[in-house]
């Protein structure tokens, strides 16, 4: 296993690594015997927007990949408009290129779709996965950015960087606001080596590929029983992104998953409830158990 010079996300350096298809960028924090932990990001998200409340902690005890697919960030290429062609670039970097062998995933929002699509492919890479504010293929409101909720902050003009976050990651009550407020302050403490911000090309790719993810052919979720490893599916009942009726979905038809909602809590979950969610990753990843627990 990888063992690396502890870092925080507000420090690591971006690194730029040539792959089989592109160059793709990166950032590697703590370090330890543990398998890695790869990290595959939110819709438009940017190396950037990983909390480091979140992944500071759970790279405590081992190494944590944050991961740029093609097009996002300082990562070369075009976005891939599918699922699955997220997970080939994925893939591409983690088996091909890095040569992990062997690695746990955490996916959050569309990162927990190409996540799904991974361990489909090449179900001896992923170990154990953490789908945080997911869908599996043929799920319902998956990312339906027109929605009155999500639309009036998304075009509002005062709502400048991290700010809109707060609005659709976070449900309209006061505590999850404020946790919404603590959130956007700690993105904001990385202030050098910043990645690039994701234009509008990243989102239409990207939308894209949630349009495409919604179809389904034959039985719906069939495929999910096709995923064996032990997943920890986490969301906020208050999604208004990817709703949690989505996770409800995934922990019913895969065959080996078990289930966290919090209350009072929207799509950026994990990071209202930081502590808490660290606390049953890390349990859920440390874990010798052939099953989700």
């Amino acid at each position: 296993m990888s063992i690396t010079n502890s870092d925080s996300n507000t420090t690591a350096p971006t690194q730029l690594l040539p792959g089989v298809h592109e160059t793709y960028a990166y950032r590697r924090l703590g370090g330890g015997i543990r398998r890695p932990l790869i990290c595959l990001q939110h819709f438009t998200g940017t190396l950037d927007n990983w909390d480091p409340a979140v992944v500071d902690v759970l790279a405590s005890d081992r190494e944590v990949i944050l991961f740029d697919g093609a097009g996002v960030g300082r990562s070369t290429g075009k976005v891939p408009n599918t699922v699955a062609g997220m997970a080939r670039h994925a893939l591409d970097f983690i088996d091909d290129t890095l040569c992990l062998g062997s690695c746990d995933v955490l996916g959050y929002s569309l990162g927990g779709m190409v996540a799904q699509q991974m361990a489909q492919e090449r179900a001896s890479i992923v170990h154990r996965m953490i789908l945080v504010a997911t869908a599996p293929r043929g799920g319902d409101d998956i990312m339906h950015l027109e929605k009155p909720s999500l639309a009036r902050h998304l075009s509002d003009p005062t709502l400048e960087g991290y700010a809109v976050l707060q609005k659709i990651f976070f449900a309209p009550t006061a505590s999850s606001q404020v946790a919404g407020q603590a959130f956007i302050q700690r993105l904001a403490l990385r202030a050098e080596d910043l990645d690039t911000p994701s234009g509008p090309d990243v989102a239409a790719s990207q939308v894209a590929a949630f349009r495409e993810s919604e179809q389904s052919s034959g039985t719906r979720f069939a495929n999910l029983k096709d995923i064996l490893q032990p997943t920890l599916v986490v969301n906020g009942i208050h999604d208004e992104m990817i709703p949690i009726a989505n996770s409800y979905r995934l922990v019913e038809n895969l065959p080996n998953a078990m289930l966290v909602a919090y209350p009072d809590a929207g799509h950026g979950a994990l990071f209202q409830y930081h502590e808490s969610f660290t606390r049953q990753a890390s349990a859920f990843l440390a874990s010798d158990s052939p099953f989700a627990s």
